[in-house]
């Protein structure tokens, strides 16, 4: 039996409501099923440690082709995660990638669509940067620096992949993003604008690549004990030390505090490569277009359903509204 899928559905309006309805329960079916990814081509960024490193070997483990990007190879995150490669026998491909550096992304890029025969089944925008400390302290460097890791490099990335899988038609991209992408908390420096602007852009390329057959899923991440805690530490620090105190002067209890910044407890980070997992594995036209991965609170939700509700609402009748409904399910 041929897939159920939104896209099929919009081709059949006078079934629409029922079919939807059919569509969406196979989907949740999907999660709940053991992950398959064999056959599937992989590209993931920022694999030297944390999501990154966990989704790919993760991702291989269920039979998938993965290209394992990080920065600065060879590097001794580079061994190690080939050495679990060698010793699992798993298809790890590790290419070095700096998501600022157009020629790096080129190359790899160049080398994934080789050795996978063509266009990659996914792409995975997990490599990130964040400082801390409030947003006035923030100078240029930092600011820049952080925009152009957490968005304008998943932008190069896109547009690296998507001439292939537009090709193809077919293809997933997954973003992750956080629930600080949603939700703002004082003190996380501009990391919550650049997450903001990373969900803004997913969101527009979800609706603008439906015809092109390719899905966009956002993974927002609550707090897990990641080296991002560490780096964003370092990072914050650094920040502090070019500080003439100009800007600093004015937050002296938010300043303190900068350099110890901890989070995530007791939480596993495999819950985001096994949520990504799943969703790689639905059917395409069936996947969300944003997860929230958390065993607690997860204070993005009710802002996601309203903000659907309000995509709908606006533009659902409108030349768009095919694409909107597609995106949100409806």
């Amino acid at each position: 039996m041929a897939n159920i899928n939104r896209r099929t559905l919009l081709a059949g309006a006078a079934a629409t409501g029922a079919l939807a309805a059919t569509s969406r329960i196979a989907a949740q079916d999907m999660v709940e099923a053991a992950p398959d990814l064999k056959g599937k081509s992989i590209l993931i960024t920022g694999c030297s440690t944390g999501f990154g490193r966990l989704a790919a070997e993760h991702f291989a483990k269920l039979g998938a082709k993965v290209f394992a990007t990080m920065r600065n190879t060879p590097r001794p995150e580079a061994d190690e995660l080939q050495a679990v490669a060698d010793e699992n026998g798993l298809d790890i491909h590790i290419l070095r990638l700096d998501v600022l550096e157009q020629n790096e992304i080129d190359d790899a890029v160049a080398y994934a669509h080789e050795k996978s025969g063509g266009a990659l089944d996914v792409l995975v925008n997990n490599a990130g940067i964040s400082f801390g400390g409030p947003i006035e302290i923030q100078d240029l460097e930092a600011t820049q620096l952080t925009f152009d890791t957490n968005v304008f490099g998943p932008q190069r990335m896109i547009r690296a992949v998507l001439p292939a899988m537009r090709a193809k038609k077919s293809g997933l991209i997954i973003n992750v993003s956080s629930q600080l992408g949603r939700v703002i908390a004082p003190s996380y420096g501009v990391y919550s604008p650049t997450k903001f602007a990373l969900e803004a852009l997913s969101e527009g390329l979800a609706y603008e690549l439906v015809p092109h057959g390719v899905d966009v899923t956002v993974i927002e991440p609550g707090g897990y004990p990641t080296m991002i805690w560490k780096n964003s530490n370092e990072n914050s620090m650094a920040l502090l030390a070019r500080s003439d105190g100009t800007h600093t002067s004015g937050y002296p209890e938010l300043v303190s505090r900068l350099g110890q910044r901890t989070g995530g407890g007791s939480t596993d980070p495999m819950d985001v490569p096994r949520a990504m997992a799943e969703i790689i594995a639905m059917p395409a036209g069936t996947r969300p277009l944003r997860r929230p991965v958390h065993p607690g609170a997860k204070p993005q939700i009710p802002i996601n359903e309203l903000c659907a509700q309000v995509q709908v609402g606006w533009l659902g009748e409108s030349p768009f509204g095919p694409w909107i409904k597609d995106v949100h399910n409806v």
